[in-house]
């Protein structure tokens, strides 16, 4: 698919769903004032593209939109009045990144991986001069990067089709399988873990709700895994899944450098980043191509930004 071939698919998609969002709702979503010039619709989906695109920031997204399709979107003339549109739609967007999901069902589905990514704020060094997140933000520790960082965590739950399900932002400190409880929330089913959710106490409570959290142990453990080989083979291949996405919400999403001044405007860029990964998995499954091929699906080697 090209370029242009990819914003009419992403525009045709977002006002789908926000009209059947809109239309559900008990009161006009705007009472008072002017209406935008640019609508709702565009905007997201210059958000979700832009993303899609690699552009990180909404000076790149703005510049790139102002200069490649002005005649496409001749109301694009304010960047500082595009930005705040789209942080304001926050919550439409986590309304149509939910819709998606459900219209695939894939939160129906009893197999969802979950994992965890670290979201720093800042750079390590820079820590003690924080004065933006000085309230919500902490110290946390990654184990497969080794690494000490400054910010959040974000919870990841995926079904096997490649739909992000549930992402909650959570505090960095707390170990991993503390917020197992909050990342299998309405929830029932199968859920693999890599192991730092071992927590055989905890897991056997969850089992008496009926969800199997299925955790590779540890060699130098003398407790048999409760569950079948078979079992923790076939999860340890569902594993991958949300290693894959954690990978590509890093590469191309870049959510681990996300540079913002307070905490609402970071839960919305976690919130547009995670609905631009879950367009691209829905527009995979309609083209009948792989999901998770993200790269394949429009190619953005030649775009350039002009400042």
């Amino acid at each position: 698919m090209d370029r242009d071939d990819f914003i009419i698919a992403v525009y045709l998609l977002v006002c789908e769903h926000y009209q059947n969002i809109t239309n559900s709702l008990p009161r006009p979503l705007r009472t008072a004032g002017f209406a935008p010039a640019l609508s709702d619709e565009e905007v997201i989906c210059m958000e979700i593209c832009g993303e899609m695109f690699k552009l990180d920031t909404d000076k790149d997204l703005f510049s790139f939109f102002a200069s490649h399709y002005r005649d496409w979107f001749p109301q694009l003339r304010h960047r500082t009045t595009f930005v705040r549109q789209g942080a304001a739609l926050w919550w439409i967007k986590a309304l149509i990144q939910k819709r998606i999901v459900q219209r695939h069902n894939a939160h129906l589905d009893p197999v969802q991986a979950i994992d965890t990514l670290p979201l720093p704020v800042c750079v390590y060094t820079r820590s003690t001069r924080d004065r933006c997140f000085v309230a919500e933000a902490d110290y946390g520790y990654c184990a497969a990067k080794d690494e000490h960082y400054y910010g959040f965590k974000l919870g990841l739950r995926i079904s096997r089709c490649g739909f992000i399900t549930h992402y909650p932002l959570l505090p960095a400190r707390p170990h991993d399988v503390k917020h197992l409880p909050t990342l299998v929330e309405e929830f029932q089913g199968i859920a693999p873990a890599d192991k730092g959710f071992l927590d055989p106490v905890g897991q056997q409570l969850l089992q008496q709700q009926g969800i199997h959290v299925v955790v590779e142990h540890r060699k130098n453990m003398k407790t048999p895994s409760p569950h079948a080989s078979w079992l923790r083979r076939a999860c340890a291949q569902w594993r991958k899944l949300i290693e894959t996405i954690g990978s590509q919400l890093t590469g191309r999403f870049s959510i681990e450098a996300i540079r913002v001044h307070d905490l609402w405007h970071f839960h919305h860029r976690v919130i547009r980043k995670v609905l631009a990964h879950t367009v691209a998995i829905a527009l995979n499954i309609q083209l009948k191509r792989p999901p998770l091929d993200l790269d394949g699906l429009v190619c953005v080697e030649s775009i350039q930004v002009a400042h």
